[in-house]
């Protein structure tokens, strides 16, 4: 199997731990049927996303202008 390279730019490193977790609750809550691991695994990711935004649109960083 050829070695894959990735290069995740920080706030995509964050998206996806996020979607990792949701994804494993998914998994352990047995909702993950055999055959459809990527139709969840594409709902955590969106889920991560949705929420990234939303922290994104209440919080105001350090670095964010007025």
């Amino acid at each position: 199997m050829p070695k894959i390279s990735l290069s995740l730019q920080p706030s995509e490193a964050v998206v996806v731990r996020a979607a990792a977790t949701i994804y494993a609750g998914y998994v352990a809550a047995g909702k993950v049927a055999e055959g459809k691991e990527e139709e969840w695994m594409g709902k955590a990711v969106r889920e991560a996303v949705w929420i990234a935004r939303a922290a994104d649109d209440a919080i105001r960083s350090d670095t964010e202008m007025d």
